[in-house]
């Protein structure tokens, strides 16, 4: 026998309901007493015009005349198209809108009796529904909160279709269509922002090359003024050694000096010294300058010999004795 998805509706009716997907299946199951109920299926039985029971998948027995097949309701997720239909947002923007409806019959009995079709009833409130919620949202809010949407238009039929025994599941938004001026005005939208995004990473690329330059430079010259620093401190620290060096070597030479003079015959060797060192002074005479400044006798070392040898010894008169160790 026949087997109907959905209830089949009252002759009357057919014709109202004509604009909607329908499920109705030409005829109801025969009561032949012995009946296989598919699986995921439920038939309401009747028996005198009064509800009796659900018959459940696999083996039934029905008692002739008495028992009637009323209705057959599918238990398994059905998918309704809700047609398209015009609303208005907040913003005063009418949309041309439609969706996709998921729903389960969880009660075949509030299904039956508890309204007269529910696939009609549910899409009516689906309609009613998303008006609704799209008149609390802007335009541009109905594209970025879709899935709010969606949820709160689910929200509101599980609502009301609890007493017909129908869980909707999930509600999905297919197509929305604006008018075709607010259509051009959004791409313009949208391409002035990405302009503006343009212009600013471009700004922000430009500031950071400067920075980084500025970094550059301000790290080149850290890091030379720290070079000029290392190398005057190397400078000063060598100079400083080569004067101490100098110092030391003045000072040994001074001290052998004082040594070999208090030695025997330390005078003529002193005299040796200072006659070595005029005749090698007389020779570089006139070699860095043309202008020069002669003693009257420049000829007599000898002279020249003894008198530095009396300033010496007055000197040495003059100053303290130390007396030496060895």
């Amino acid at each position: 026998s026949a087997v109907s998805d959905r209830r089949r509706p009252p002759a009357g009716k057919l014709e109202v309901f004509s604009s909607y997907p329908q499920r109705w299946a030409s005829s109801l199951p025969m009561n032949t007493v012995v009946l296989f109920v598919p699986q995921q299926e439920a038939w309401v039985v009747e028996r005198m015009g009064r509800f009796h029971r659900i018959l459940e998948p696999g083996l039934n027995f029905l008692i002739p005349l008495l028992d009637r097949i009323r209705y057959v309701q599918s238990l398994k997720e059905i998918v309704i198209n809700v047609p398209e239909q015009s609303a208005v947002s907040l913003d005063n923007v009418t949309l041309q809108i439609d969706g996709v409806l998921y729903l389960r019959i969880l009660d075949p009995f509030k299904a039956s009796y508890g309204v007269e079709d529910p696939e009609y009833a549910v899409t009516q409130l689906a309609q009613t529904t998303m008006r609704s919620e799209l008149g609390k949202l802007t335009l541009d809010k109905v594209f970025r909160e879709r899935e709010c949407l969606n949820s709160n238009i689910v929200h509101s039929i599980n609502q009301a279709s609890d007493e017909w025994g129908i869980r909707c599941l999930r509600y999905e938004i297919k197509d929305i269509h604006v008018p075709p001026r607010v259509k051009e005005s959004m791409q313009m939208q949208v391409e002035a922002e990405r302009k503006k995004r343009a212009t600013v990473l471009e700004s922000e690329g430009t500031r950071e090359a400067a920075i980084n330059v500025a970094e550059g430079r301000k790290q080149a010259q850290i890091l030379a003024s720290e070079g000029q620093k290392s190398e005057q401190i190397n400078m000063a620290s060598g100079e400083a050694q080569a004067i101490l060096a100098k110092a030391e070597a003045k000072a040994k030479a001074i001290s052998m000096l004082s040594d070999a003079l208090t030695e025997q015959n330390g005078d003529a060797a002193a005299s040796l010294s200072v006659a070595e060192q005029y005749v090698s002074a007389f020779s570089n005479l006139a070699k860095k300058s043309n202008t020069i400044l002669l003693p009257s006798d420049a000829g007599n070392i000898s002279g020249m010999v003894t008198q530095a040898m009396t300033i010496y010894g007055a000197l040495a008169k003059s100053s303290p004795k130390v007396r030496r160790t060895r």
